[in-house]
């Protein structure tokens, strides 16, 4: 699976997002009419400009779910699935989450810790004998390490051995090995798949139903296929589900750092568990789990990390909850206020995501944004109107 996050990050702080022939779909959501100011006019832009923003910057593909005051408001989805064919999206096509993977994951860690099944700050070594590292200071990582990204691993290894690169718990780095390492863990303690282990935690119990961890020819039709800078389909990928051995091998690998196929509306019910909560039960999570998910753990360059989440703070917006993913031919990025009860999810099948956000997330009524500028100032409309 091929890895870029420092081209990710790169291309995130030029939009000011943290470590975050065409057709239109018809289906959007019957649901009362949004009809305050800001949205009403964010949608008609997004419903004129769109169609034409794809074409402008060679993305294929965008789907969105907006949440408004608890609820599900808005869904809509653009362009095509596949270059090659012009098969048009829906709002029931599904995208890579890519790295949005890592919050569902954690949702299901947190209810292992209410449940006792796992502490966030006991050594992961007590719960397995399975050694990463021949670096002592394996023995430290915990599973609030591996949530916060303070475990001191790279995002992804460049040799056989995984280096610890800080005493863990020191300082904030992303990693994809310390999820690796989590999900490991918990198959262990637990004697289920990962497969299993998200379908009866997390897809299952939250209604996810469009939402899974692998895929076959049955459902390859769905899949909205990834795309490069030119909007020329990425050869190979999602064509033929791989053997049983392969996906057992990706799955082991990646499953809880980036494996998760959606759709924004699915990944949707995923944030509204923080915005328009149920009544804590055998899966959901209960007030102070939640409270602690979104709790500040460490400092970080965008403001803050909870558990798994990118905790924002800019001028005049609600502090907001966040995460965003990429992997080669898809972007995706997810962002909340439980202040607001507000929220979104955007997906993308292609790698012309910088260009065509820019022209997405401006300001249809007001002064072009600045690159580095354009999410905060998104936010801020978004979430203080």
């Amino acid at each position: 699976m091929h890895r870029r996050r420092f081209l990710v990050e790169s291309s995130l702080a030029t939009l000011g997002l943290s470590t975050f022939a065409l057709r239109g779909d018809s289906l959007a959501m019957q649901t009362p009419a949004i009809k305050e100011g800001f949205l009403e006019s964010l949608l008609a832009s997004w419903e004129s400009g769109i169609p034409k923003w794809l074409q402008e910057t060679r993305m294929p593909a965008v789907s969105i779910a907006l949440i408004r005051d608890g609820r599900l408001a808005w869904r809509r989805a653009f362009g095509v699935k596949d270059t090659g064919t012009n098969e048009p999206v829906d709002v029931d096509s599904v995208f890579a989450a890519c790295s949005d993977t890592k919050p569902g994951f954690a949702y299901g860690v947190m209810k292992l810790a209410e449940r006792g099944v796992i502490n966030l700050d006991t050594p992961l070594v007590k719960y397995t004998s399975r050694r990463v590292t021949a670096d002592p200071r394996v023995e430290l990582i915990t599973a609030r390490h591996v949530l916060t990204h303070t475990t001191g691993f790279p995002n992804w290894r460049q040799t056989p051995e995984l280096p610890i690169q800080f005493t863990p718990g020191s300082q904030y780095q992303y990693s994809g090995e310390g999820f690796s390492y989590l999900q490991s863990v918990v198959v262990a303690i637990t004697g289920k798949s990962f497969e299993r282990f998200m379908l009866d935690n997390i897809l299952v119990p939250l209604g996810m139903t469009s939402s899974s961890i692998t895929w076959d020819m049955s459902s390859v039709r769905r899949i909205a296929k990834p795309h490069d800078e030119k909007g020329q389909r990425i050869a190979g990928k999602y064509v033929t589900p791989p053997s049983g051995a392969e996906a057992a091998e990706g799955i082991a690998r990646y499953g809880a750092a980036a494996m998760l196929m959606t759709t924004p509306a699915d990944y949707a019910k995923l944030l509204l568990e923080f915005l328009n909560p149920k009544p804590a039960d055998t899966f959901r999570l209960n007030a102070a789990s939640r409270a602690e998910m979104l709790r500040p753990q460490i400092k970080t360059g965008f403001g803050a990390e909870g558990l798994a989440w990118n905790l924002e703070a800019h001028a005049g917006v609600p502090r907001t909850f966040a995460h965003s993913g990429s992997d080669a031919g898809y972007y995706c990025f997810a962002a909340a206020s439980v202040e607001r009860r507000s929220g979104l999810m955007v997906m993308l099948n292609g790698d012309a995501y910088a260009p065509f956000l820019m022209k997405m997330l401006a300001n249809p009524s007001g002064p072009p944004a600045a690159p580095q500028t354009l999410w905060p100032d998104f936010a801020r409309r978004f979430f203080a109107a």
